[in-house]
């Protein structure tokens, strides 16, 4: 049987359209966290078939297929199944789900998923999935539905679908922040995630050469609690895994933090650096030190 490595970090997932060999391998090369193949919207009806037997051999000539992902076809398309049964072969690290409308359809694909695990001797639950939760209008009031959703770890939001579900021609403000339609839309992904106890990660950033404004961009969402962000070029990888990866004045201070309370047994604030620390800050920071790979005290 196979058995998947556990991911220890999910800061960056870099998509890689299915039906070119050269972008695939310059994402599994890449430092991104995930490698992303993705057989939907990058890759044209008529060359998903052979999209699929692509991004099986390129899954089966890799010994970190843990963290080589495949963005299958929505549920709602018809190919889900075929995508699987071309992809499962090669046992791929996850599965990331696009255009998931609630819970039943995680639970539909975990029935497919563990049918195709006992096919090709997968251990049962191997094959981890994240879904895309906000593309279409019906996706919006199920963002909190997903809390014990089976293999789920991360999720996701996304602009460009549910904005042309809606037939809206403008997705940003003239700063470039978003219009609150999909600013709802990233809160409702954070909220849903959140409360199912997986990973938020944020969306894409299509403007791939404009390295500052994805730097600023990454280190507002992970100060508002994402954990990561999609890609759509290998020069993003290294500015979002620098944003999502905390700094050693973060990782002392949390420390410190830890360490007052430690000092103070039994109560509920502390002093620290001449402001006074509750048990909310504790929380912040023993979570930060597991990002950061430590174990808190």
């Amino acid at each position: 049987m196979t058995t998947q490595t556990a991911l220890t970090r999910m800061r960056s997932w870099l998509f890689a359209p299915g039906d070119s060999e050269k972008k695939m391998s310059k994402a599994g090369d890449s430092a991104a966290d995930i490698a992303l193949l993705d057989l939907e919207d990058s890759v044209m009806p008529e060359n998903k078939p052979a999209a699929r037997e692509m991004v099986r051999e390129f899954l089966a000539g890799r010994e970190d297929r843990h963290r080589i992902w495949v963005r299958v076809n929505p549920l709602s398309s018809d190919e889900t199944v075929a995508d699987l049964d071309a992809i499962m072969a090669a046992a791929p690290g996850g599965v990331f789900l696009p255009k998931a409308e609630g819970r039943a359809d995680l639970e539909l694909l975990d029935t497919l998923l563990s049918k195709a695990e006992a096919k090709n001797g997968i251990d049962d639950g191997a094959t981890k999935v994240a879904a895309l939760v906000t593309e279409t209008p019906k996706a919006m009031f199920h963002c909190g539905d997903y809390e014990g959703a089976p293999r789920l770890v991360a999720m996701s939001w996304g602009a460009e679908d549910l904005s042309s579900a809606l037939g809206a021609r403008v997705q940003h403000r003239p700063d470039g922040s978003y219009m609150p339609t999909y600013e709802l839309a990233r809160s409702l992904c954070l909220l849903g995630a959140v409360a199912a106890g997986v990973a938020p990660i944020e969306t894409v950033m299509p403007e791939f050469r404009n390295l500052d404004a994805l730097r600023e961009r990454a280190d507002m969402v992970r100060g508002q609690g994402y954990r990561g962000m999609l890609a759509i070029h290998p020069a993003q990888v290294e500015v979002i895994n620098a944003a999502f990866t905390p700094s050693a004045e973060e990782i002392n201070h949390a420390r410190a933090v830890i360490k007052a309370f430690a000092d103070n047994p039994g109560a509920g604030t502390v002093a620290l650096d001449g402001a006074m620390v509750d048990i909310p800050h504790l929380n912040l920071a023993q979570r930060l030190l597991i990002e950061a790979g430590e174990e808190p005290d």
